[in-house]
């Protein structure tokens, strides 16, 4: 006669039904994964507005530094404009360089690429996750080097522009000759000062994928650096415009 199966023995068999909540699933997707991705995207959304706002911050100082820049170089030239018998502080009409035209050109297509990067470097990152069931087929895909191609564009307009001032300096406008050759020095000056640093951004995220640095670092640094290249050229459209028509 078979005898009952005793309560320990029933809590010891195997249950052949649902595993229970804390059943992993395959490929890693259970137990609190899912919790634990969505924490992660959280904080890199958090981060990822925290470095918007300091860089809206930044972008808003330099557009009032243009700004006075703009109302010095309006208001010094009514002035030299208005004293006719001075002829030493008289304003001089600066021709402006051909290659500033091509320099402009560049920086715009320069603006294009990192958009183009950053947009990859997105979908990378949205893949990411999968590489652990398809290897690495989401990655494999051949893509131009478009961060690559953005850094050789930047450096390529600031190239430009030092031809630029030499042709202006061959030309006789020197910074302390005329008032109107020293505005052109100092807005074109100070908008590649601003440029480089967004440069040396862009070389820290590329060089960044060599030194073990995540995914996601790689990701804010474009995705922030971007903002301030797209700002960098549309400050420069308006620097040129200036020089072009403003004099």
């Amino acid at each position: 006669m078979a005898r009952a199966a005793s309560k320990s023995e029933i809590e010891r068999a195997p249950s052949l039904g649902g595993g229970g909540p804390n059943a992993h699933l395959p490929g890693g997707f259970g137990g609190d994964d899912g919790h634990d991705e969505e924490a992660r995207r959280q904080n890199y959304r958090d981060r990822l507005r925290r470095c918007r706002l300091g860089l809206g911050l930044s972008m808003a100082s330099v557009t009032i530094l243009f700004i006075a820049l703009t109302s010095a170089f309006l208001f010094r030239q009514h002035h030299a404009l208005s004293m006719s018998g001075d002829t030493s502080n008289g304003w001089m009409h600066v021709v402006l360089p051909q290659i500033l035209l091509l320099n402009t050109v560049l920086l715009l297509l320069s603006s294009g690429t990192l958009e183009m990067a950053r947009r990859r470097l997105r979908e990378r990152a949205l893949l990411a996750p999968l590489r652990g069931i398809l290897g690495d087929a989401p990655g494999s895909a051949p893509s131009l080097p478009w961060l690559g191609m953005t850094l050789v564009l930047g450096f390529g307009f600031l190239f430009g522009q030092m031809i630029a001032w030499r042709s202006l300096r061959v030309a006789g406008f020197y910074l302390e000759r005329n008032p109107s050759s020293a505005f052109f020095y100092l807005l074109t000056g100070t908008h590649a000062l601003h440029l480089t640093v967004g440069l040396i951004a862009l070389i820290y995220a590329a060089l960044a994928g060599y030194f073990a640095r995540t995914l996601e670092l790689r990701c804010l640094i474009i995705d922030v650096t971007s903002w301030y290249w797209h700002f960098m050229a549309i400050l420069w459209i308006y620097i040129y415009a200036l020089l072009a028509f403003g004099q």
